[in-house]
Order: C-alpha cells, then sequence, then structure tokens
C-alpha cells in the first residue's frame, strides 16, 4: 500500500554537479520509483537527482524519457513500465494519460486513500511542525461522478472544430473530450450535444488567456440533491448572434435545465469568470439541499464541489463546538452562501458570516431567510481581516474556510490578536494549513526546499528547488496561541492529489 512518508536516501554532495551534467533532456533512463509527489506524481531518483514522472506509482521500475531539467530535479514522461504495481488499475478515464484534471486514475483507490492520509500527516509535520497524527481519512462512497460543477476551456482547431476539455498535463493545451467520469453524469451527459451546437453557431473563440471577442469556457453546475442544472457561458463579449434562441432550445430540450446565463470576461487574463452575469433564460440560480437545508446556489457563487463529502463536515464542525462548549457566538470567515453558516445556525448557534465576495452574501441572506434562520445568522459583506479585527473579541468560536492559498498576513494577525477559545479551519491545501498552522501552533520551521530530501512535503518543491529559500524560511517559531485538537483528511477529491482537511484547534490558557 503506498506511503507517504518515504524518504529519498540523502544526496552525495560530492558528485552532485557530475551527475547533473550527465542527464541530459531527450535521456532515456529507467528508474525506481519511491514514493508519491504532492502533486501525485511518482518520485525517484536518477544518480544523485531527484525525478518527477507523471503516472508513475511507487515500487514501480519504469523506463522514462527527460523533458526537463532544473537546477536541482528533473522531470520526465513515462515511456513503460517495467515492473508494475499492485496498486496500479485500469484508468476509469480514457483520456487520463493525457488530461491534467485527474492525476491518480491509475491509482487504485485504496491506495490513494492510504497515501493521501498520510500526505496529511507528512505534511503537516514537515512544513508544520504539528506531530499530531491525523485521523482516519474520511473515504468517498463515490470515487467518480462526485463533481456537481465544471469549468471547461474551449478553443478552436485550425478545421474551425470546437474543442473542449480540460489542459493537457503542465500545459495550456486542451485535451477534446466527449465526456469525464468524475462529472456528475447529469452534466457529462450534457456535454457532447453542447459541443455540437456551438461548433454549428460558429462563434469566434479566444485562445488561452487572450481576449478576442469570443467565448472562453463552457460552465455547468447541477444540484447534487435536486437535479437543477444551470448552463453558463464565459464569454469576451455579448457579440454572438443567435445566442438566446439557443439559450431557449437548451431548455426545450432538457427539462432540468432551470436557467442558462452568459458571464462576460473581457480580461486579457486567465481568470476564469468576469463581474457580469446575464441571465438569458430561466433562472439564475439553482436550487440544492445541504444538510437538511435549502440554498440557492449561482453560477458565479462558491460551493464545495463534492456535495455528498462536505456534508460529512457538519457534524464534525457541531460536535467540536458542543465539545469545546464555548459561548454560542460564532463567527465564519470566507462563508460564501451560508453553506457551513446555515447548519450551525440551525442547531441554535448565532452565526455571523463574513464574506468578500457581494453576490455571495446576497444569496447568503437569501438563504437564511429562505429557512427561517435570519435572527440567528446574520452576514457581512467585509474584507475578512478587517472583519475579524472587528469581531473577533468575545467571539467563542471561529470557523474558516479559505481558498487554497490559505490565510492572508492580515487575517493571521487578527487571529493572533484575539484568538477565540476555539478554532476550526477547513483547508483544500495541506501545504498552506502547514504553514498557517506553524504559526497559530507556535510551531513554524524553516520550509523544507530541497526536493532531493523529501519531495512529497511540499506542494512547490520544483518551484522551490530552483528559487531556493525565500523570506518565509527565515521566520523563527512564534509563541503559541492555540493548541492542536484534532486533524481530519476527507477526500472531496477522489482521483486527484487533492485533499480537504479540517483541523480543530483551542486557544492556549
Amino acid at each position: 500500500m503506498i506511503k507517504a512518508s518515504v524518504c529519498l536516501p540523502p544526496v552525495s554532495k560530492s558528485r552532485d554537479h557530475q551527475t547533473r551534467a550527465r542527464v541530459a533532456v531527450g535521456s532515456l533512463l529507467s528508474v525506481e520509483i519511491a514514493d508519491l509527489g504532492r502533486d501525485g506524481q511518482g518520485v525517484g531518483r536518477v544518480g544523485d537527482q531527484v525525478v518527477f514522472v507523471a503516472d508513475a506509482l511507487p515500487g514501480e521500475l519504469v523506463r522514462v524519457r527527460v523533458v526537463h531539467q532544473a537546477r536541482r530535479h528533473l522531470v520526465a514522461e513515462l515511456k513503460g513500465i517495467e515492473r508494475p504495481s499492485p496498486d496500479r488499475r485500469q484508468p476509469p478515464c480514457i483520456l487520463s494519460d493525457n488530461c491534467g484534471g485527474c492525476s491518480l486514475q491509475h491509482c487504485s483507490d485504496a491506495a490513494q486513500v492510504s497515501w493521501k492520509q498520510g500526505m496529511v500527516g507528512e505534511v503537516l509535520r514537515r512544513l508544520g511542525g504539528t506531530d499530531l497524527p491525523p485521523l482516519p481519512l474520511l473515504a468517498a462512497e463515490s470515487p467518480l461522478g462526485y463533481r456537481n460543477r465544471a469549468v471547461i476551456p474551449l478553443e478552436l482547431t485550425d478545421e474551425l472544430r470546437l474543442r473542449a476539455g480540460f489542459y493537457r498535463r503542465g500545459s495550456h493545451q486542451i485535451v477534446n473530450m466527449n465526456h469525464c467520469p468524475v462529472l456528475d453524469a447529469r452534466l457529462d451527459r450534457l456535454i457532447e450535444p453542447l459541443k455540437e451546437d456551438l461548433e454549428e453557431a460558429a462563434w469566434p473563440v479566444d485562445r488561452h488567456g487572450r481576449s478576442g471577442g469570443g467565448l472562453r469556457h463552457l460552465a455547468l453546475r447541477v444540484g447534487h440533491h435536486t437535479g437543477d442544472v444551470l448552463i453558463t457561458l464565459i464569454a469576451s463579449n455579448d457579440n454572438l448572434p443567435g445566442l438566446d434562441a439557443l439559450a431557449s432550445s437548451w431548455m426545450d430540450r432538457w427539462p432540468e435545465v432551470v436557467g442558462v446565463s452568459l458571464n462576460l470576461q473581457p480580461e486579457p487574463n486567465n481568470k476564469l469568470m468576469g463581474h457580469e452575469t446575464r441571465t438569458l433564460c430561466g433562472r439564475d440560480w439553482l436550487e440544492e439541499r445541504f444538510a437538511g437545508l435549502r440554498y440557492r446556489i449561482a453560477a458565479d457563487t462558491f460551493f464545495q464541489v463534492n456535495t455528498v463529502q462536505a456534508e460529512r463536515v457538519v457534524p464534525l464542525l457541531l460536535a467540536a463546538l458542543k465539545a469545546a462548549g464555548t459561548s454560542r457566538s460564532v463567527i465564519d470567515a470566507y462563508c460564501g452562501i451560508g453553506t457551513y453558516t446555515l447548519p450551525i445556525a440551525a442547531a441554535g448557534y448565532r452565526v455571523e458570516g463574513i464574506e468578500a465576495h457581494l453576490a455571495s452574501v446576497q444569496l447568503a441572506r437569501r438563504n437564511a431567510e429562505s429557512n427561517g434562520l435570519s435572527a440567528l445568522a446574520r452576514f457581512s459583506n467585509s474584507d475578512v481581516a478587517e472583519a475579524l479585527a472587528q469581531s473577533l473579541p468575545g467571539a467563542g468560536a471561529l470557523l474558516l474556510d479559505p481558498p487554497r492559498k490559505g490565510l492572508e498576513p492580515p487575517v493571521l494577525e487578527a487571529i493572533l490578536n484575539s484568538p477565540p477559545p476555539l478554532l476550526l479551519y477547513l483547508s483544500c491545501d495541506p501545504g498552506t494549513l502547514a504553514r498557517d498552522l506553524g504559526r497559530l501552533c507556535g510551531t513554524r520551521q524553516a520550509p523544507q526546499t530541497d526536493p532531493s530530501v523529501c519531495a512529497e512535503a511540499s506542494a512547490d518543491a520544483e518551484a522551490n528547488a530552483d528559487a531556493g529559500t525565500g523570506a518565509e524560511a527565515l521566520a523563527e517559531p512564534e509563541a503559541a496561541r492555540f493548541r492542536l485538537l484534532s486533524v481530519q483528511p476527507l477526500d472531496f477529491f477522489p482521483n486527484t492529489s487533492h485533499v480537504e482537511t479540517l483541523v480543530v484547534l483551542e486557544r492556549c490558557a
């Protein structure tokens, strides 16, 4: 079974330059894989250099071709498997060798769970200085068909055929697809006919990251428990002749489609959605049931992509709040549309939701009202750091559910200045979680920047290896404000290297 605690043997400094000079781009090599990196790639060694190989598993002997040489590591592509791992399986997706959407489809479900369990503990220990072992990972009951949302890039081929799909691993080349097995089947069945209709419409399509006056992405969202579907086209402008008629035809064709929208994203960058969304027909929201409550979710608001796994967080939050026995005043920072604010309020707590995205706050207030919780749940459209500085004194508990980048310095400072008795932190990136825990718990240490010591410990091992040690690495441990009580990994993203983690902390006496 795959474990994440295996570290590669130390390098020999005296042979370092000589070995690196021998391995050139294009070289064909046999490599024994010792571990998985944070992105799910196999990690081995060629002489004194670490080599990263996508689609390879620990214990395998693989034939590879070197495609990139960095200062301290190599990147290679898999050319053949000389000795396969017993954890290897036939991927459920025929595009898994090329598509960058999923990095672990070739790995058995049990092995994925084992690796993610070990990886969370290893990253928190090495980057955060926390030694508390994680609780057993809560695996997903359905490792396929779980995603309730997809934003699919579009492009035109030289033959003016529409290509829709996710990016090839490590590039901006789209891998054309008609089906995606991790996508909810009610969305998956729409991809091919929608592609055909968009191709027939013959609208221009922007090239990646450029604003040229055409389509950019196709966004789909479904209510897991209701079946409501939203279709959103993302484009640089609204010069799309016949769009209203086409949108109307989609609603006539598929009764589950409750609304079709156009989102305008004219900026020449990689941002997925713009600030303006126009409803073409139907509604601009779908209805979902979550933890026994009713929610409205719009195309441009955040909601966890795995509804079933996200619901499993609710009893964990309520149990932690009950066990702490603090005041019944809770702050939910980065609350979105009230995903967790409302179940906590339904349990009798007074909850203040803080969210910087105005449309999400408006929906959160509407969701509170429709569930009869307006008296217990109130929402603030505010900068999180500024709102916490005002609201944290006197709060009994703080729930954090930040984006992948984790807590920004002003947010951390606000928490450290007024630490609440209980802190609940839901993270989608073990690396940034470890960084933040290091400050909250006073265990922060210099991040490991050499992938040849333990490649799997850092999400940015390859980048850090070439960038050297930054200012962050020089920070000294701070006085502990919190004590870590529990670490609970949850697999929100089967067949990928991503994992969700809920940590519970109490304020130090």
